[in-house]
């Protein structure tokens, strides 16, 4: 289960890539996605519908976006295995347990237990936590005690895939951080943002 759960975390990491390939290309050629959420339906459509002069330049877009999709494929192939083969597997008690949790889904559940495995060996919550990269940041001056958010660091020896996964939980349980519409000369660095995202305001997500 392991194996399977970094196969997938490595293909994640693939489909931002490509993502973040078509991003630039776009941007490289002064083409800005006009709505906040990128990777829909819609702007799956506004990709399609993009024309070059030169039959170059739309033969790399297919390509890195035929990338994207073949990506996306592969995750979703990967969590429908992991997704069948958890009911059978020794820890699978354990994963319903987490899924209780506010923000754990299946895949969350699925890397923390096979990244951490017994959490005994943690003399405290506030160990466990502290491996993970799951803590407060602390400006402290004095008197004067400032939390922040949670930080996104780590033990050095700490877990990395699971460490990654953190981060997701913190999303779900904080919610997503809305963004506005930029405009003048934000507006470059503002779609690369919103071409990257996955979120899906303008509908469902693209296939790609």
């Amino acid at each position: 289960m392991r194996d399977l759960v970094r196969a997938r975390a490595a293909a994640v990491e693939t489909l931002r890539l490509h993502r973040q390939q078509v991003s630039a290309f776009m941007l490289k050629h002064g083409r800005v996605y006009p709505r906040k959420k990128g990777w829909t339906m819609r702007s799956l459509r506004w990709l399609q519908e993009q024309q070059f002069d030169h039959p170059a330049h739309q033969i790399a877009l297919q390509e890195m976006v035929e990338s994207v999709r073949i990506s996306k494929e592969r995750v979703e192939r990967l969590e429908l295995v992991i997704e069948e083969f958890v009911p059978a597997w020794s820890l699978a008690p354990i994963i319903r347990t987490l899924q209780t949790l506010r923000g754990v889904d299946l895949i969350v559940a699925v890397t923390f237990a096979t990244e951490i495995g017994d959490v005994r060996r943690f003399e405290s919550p506030r160990q466990l936590m502290g491996f993970l990269g799951l803590v407060p940041g602390e400006r402290s001056t004095g008197e004067t005690v400032r939390r922040g958010g949670i930080t996104k660091g780590r033990e050095r020896t700490g877990a990395p895939y699971a460490g990654r996964e953190r981060m997701d939980l913190s999303a779900s349980t904080q919610g997503r951080r809305k963004e506005a519409l930029p405009t003048g000369a934000g507006a470059t660095e503002g779609a690369r943002d919103r071409m990257e995202s996955s979120d899906s305001a303008d509908g469902p997500a693209i296939e790609c």
